[in-house]
C-alpha cells in the first residue's frame, strides 16, 4: 500500500485489489468445483462489508503512522475475535487462548511502541486503526458462520472480495478520489496486493477458518506484525530495536501456546456447529 500511495490514493488502492483479485478468485472456483459459486449468505455479506471497510480504514491509517504501529492496533482486532465469537455465535475459547493472546498482546506492543519509528504515530492514525481492529474482529466471526452455513473456502472468499470491490468503489467516489493512476505503472502494487494478500493471504485465513475455531485463528493472524515490521525494517528504514525483537518472539510464543490449548465449546444453538463443507 505505500509502494501505490504515490501513484492512488488508500481507497483506490483498495478498489484495485480487489477489482484485480475477484476475476482470479471466480476462475478458481470454477477450477476447483467445476460448477458456479453456491449462492452467498446474509452472513458473507455482512463480512464482506466488514472487511471492505475495514481496509479503508487501515489504508487511511497506513498514510498517518507507521506500518508496525497501526498493524499492531489492528491486530487487536483479530485478538478480539475470541471475546466477539464468544459473545456472538457462543464458541467459547479453549482454557490456554487467554494466556496465548495476553502474550501475543504484551509481544505486539513491544514490537510496535519499543523502536524510534514509535514517533511516527498519529492520533487519527492510531484513531483509524482502532476502528479497523473493531471491525476485523467481526469479519472473521461472521466469515466463520458463513463457512458454517454451506460455502467452501473457494466461494467464501470469492463472495467476500466482490462485496468489497463495491465497498471499496463507494468509498473512491465519497472521497472524490481517482479510480485511475497517472501512469499503467500505479497498476503494478495493487495487483501485487491482489495476488499475494488477496488471493493467497485472505483466502489462506478463510479456507482455515473452516478448520480452527475462530479465537485461534484470530491468534494465529497476529504474525502480521511481525512479519510487516520486519519487511518495513528493509523496504521504508523502520529498524527493529532489541526490545521489538523480543516482542517478536513473544508473539510467536503466544501462537505455537494457542494452538497446544483445545477448541472452545460452541452453544448448541449456534449456527457455527454445522459442519463446513470441505475446502
Amino acid at each position: 500500500m505505500r509502494f501505490a500511495y504515490s501513484d492512488l490514493g488508500p481507497h483506490a488502492i483498495a478498489f484495485w485489489r480487489f477489482a484485480f483479485a475477484a476475476p482470479i478468485l471466480f476462475g478458481l472456483a470454477l477450477l476447483a468445483q467445476r460448477r458456479l459459486p453456491s449462492r452467498p449468505n446474509k452472513f458473507i455479506i455482512i463480512a464482506g462489508i466488514c472487511f471492505g471497510v475495514e481496509i479503508a480504514l487501515w489504508h487511511m491509517a497506513l498514510t498517518l503512522t507507521s506500518v508496525a504501529n497501526s498493524t499492531f492496533i489492528v491486530g487487536l482486532g483479530n485478538l478480539c475475535v475470541g471475546l466477539t465469537a464468544w459473545a456472538v455465535i457462543g464458541q467459547r475459547p479453549g482454557a490456554t487462548w487467554g494466556i496465548a493472546a495476553t502474550i501475543a498482546i504484551l509481544g505486539a506492543a513491544a514490537l510496535s511502541f519499543g523502536g524510534a519509528e514509535s514517533a511516527l504515530s498519529n492520533w487519527r492514525g492510531d484513531l483509524l486503526a482502532l476502528g479497523a481492529a473493531i471491525l476485523v474482529s467481526f469479519y472473521m466471526v461472521f466469515s466463520k458462520l458463513a463457512r458454517g452455513q454451506g460455502l467452501t473456502g473457494i466461494e467464501a472468499i470469492f463472495w467476500l472480495t466482490a462485496v468489497e470491490v463495491f465497498v471499496a468503489a463507494a468509498f473512491v467516489i465519497a472521497t472524490g478520489e481517482s479510480f485511475l493512476p497517472e501512469t499503467a505503472q500505479g497498476f503494478i502494487a495493487p495487483l501485487a496486493l491482489a495476488l499475494i494478500v488477496q488471493v493467497a493471504g485472505q483466502a489462506l485465513i478463510i479456507i482455515g477458518l473452516g478448520h480452527t475455531s475462530a479465537a485461534i485463528a484470530g491468534v494465529l493472524i497476529v504474525v502480521q506484525p511481525v512479519v510487516a515490521a520486519a519487511l518495513a525494517w528493509r523496504l521504508f528504514g523502520e529498524p527493529l530495536s532489541g526490545l521489538q525483537g523480543a516482542g517478536a518472539v513473544l508473539i510467536l510464543i503466544g501462537i505455537v501456546l494457542a494452538q497446544t490449548g483445545k477448541q472452545g465449546t460452541a452453544s448448541k444453538s449456534s449456527p457455527d456447529m454445522v459442519k463446513a463443507p470441505e475446502s
